[in-house]
């Protein structure tokens, strides 16, 4: 499937189909993926709020930072955690305000220096990380990073034996995805360099040694990404048509499991 950068770029991209891990890879990998994140549409690395959909996504992030860390300590109480791929470092806060030592990557400066204004300070990149960690979470990284089995031998190396690895990407199994097709957002070529099913995650830990324990819905991406689709596919945003899909989309997830992202918990074996 022929894929276009509508954030950014406007360049168009191909989606591989692995089928040994069952994930689709974006060809060609640009050279310089920095500049396809230069962008405000870029909103993860913001805490902007111009318009109606920002304050909605803030809104929102704001409501699921405090989901995130109570689905982490229902399986980990307390202790030290690492986020990779923190952008402003607001889910790393909210922890450490529930008394986590946390600790963060971000490969992105702007993002850094917003979150060292709220008194997070993170590394730039991960080999700065030489410690290990009871909790490691990635929440929308993974289909970003360049060489997936070196980035799961880092977090093997790095996770504490029975340590949590917590893992959230979109999955293109989703209603969502099916019913945009090519104008789905959450493909997000070339940024997202990984498009996983819940199979491709089972089989790249399993085989590493890690056990999944656990899979839980975010019924919000659902109307995020197709907020975004319904744009990308019309050339406007419309809340209602948008909205609509979104909760299609849960209501079939529902009886599928299928949500449009989807967070797993793996343990890795003692």
């Amino acid at each position: 499937m022929n894929i276009i950068d509508y954030s950014v770029s406007k360049e168009e991209f191909f989606l591989e189909y692995d089928p040994v891990y069952k994930l689709y890879r974006t060809t060609p990998v640009p050279q310089e993926l920095g500049r396809y994140y230069q962008s405000d549409a870029y909103i993860s690395h913001t805490d902007g709020k111009k318009g109606l959909f920002e304050k909605l996504y803030q809104w929102v992030k704001t409501y699921t930072l405090q989901q995130k860390i109570k689905l982490i300590e229902h399986y980990v109480p307390q202790g030290k955690l690492l986020d990779i791929g923190a952008g402003t470092g607001d889910f790393l806060r909210v922890a450490a305000q529930r008394g986590w030592s946390v600790s963060g990557v971000e490969p992105e400066k702007k993002a850094r220096e917003r979150a060292e204004e709220k008194g997070i300070f993170l590394k730039e990149d991960k080999t700065h990380i030489t410690d290990t960690y009871q909790v490691i979470t990635l929440w929308h990284v993974l289909e970003h990073v360049p060489n997936l089995q070196e980035q799961i031998a880092f977090l093997k190396d790095h996770l504490t034996k029975g340590g949590l690895l917590v893992i959230a990407v979109p999955n293109y199994r989703s209603r969502d995805a099916q019913h945009y097709g090519k104008y789905w957002a959450a493909y997000d070529v070339p940024r997202h360099l990984w498009h996983f099913s819940q199979e491709s995650i089972r089989l790249l830990f399993t085989e590493k040694g890690f056990q999944l324990i656990g899979v839980k819905p975010m019924p919000f991406d659902a109307f995020y990404v197709s907020l975004l689709s319904e744009k990308y596919k019309t050339g406007s945003m419309n809340f209602l048509k948008g909205g609509y899909q979104g909760l299609l989309s849960n209501l079939s997830a529902l009886k599928t499991g299928e949500y449009s992202s989807l967070i797993y918990l793996l343990k890795l074996h003692e």
